[in-house]
């Protein structure tokens, strides 16, 4: 008995256009799209983690989140609740994040070594979520 991570849930303006980007840019596969509590609703795999991207439900009225904001050796949307999510890259990060701009990615942070022969960026995602990499430690 205990917990295993399930899914991070995502509140989208548009549902169908943020899982398109995450399929696009970051290479995620939806794995269903459906109608939930009036909203729609679609579920994207990307790196081991589900993604659930839903649109607005009636009665709702969503709020954009701050953009990231750079201080004294760090970055946060310097507010309450999520910051961002993350996933290791295994590879030449520079390279990759060169490669997502091509994809039309914007970086919220370009890369940079946060601590000596580590690299983290963060990407902007659709809704104001932002999603940090790290480069893998050889």
């Amino acid at each position: 008995m205990g917990l295993s991570f399930d899914h991070i849930h995502l509140i989208s303006e548009d549902a169908e256009a943020a899982a398109n980007w995450y399929r696009d840019v970051l290479g995620g596969e939806i794995l269903a799209s459906y109608e939930l509590r009036d909203a729609p609703q679609i579920n994207v795999g990307l790196g081991g983690m589900t993604l659930i991207i839903r649109g607005r439900r009636p009665g709702e009225a969503p709020e954009s989140t701050r953009g990231m904001e750079d201080f004294e050796g760090y970055s946060s949307h310097n507010e309450w609740g999520t910051d961002h999510f993350g996933y290791t890259y295994h590879g030449d990060l520079a390279t990759y994040c060169e490669t997502l701009k091509g994809k039309g990615a914007t970086m919220a942070v370009e890369p940079w070594e946060f601590s000596p022969g580590s690299l983290l960026c963060y990407v902007s995602a659709p809704d104001g979520v932002s999603i940090e990499l790290v480069q893998a430690k050889s």
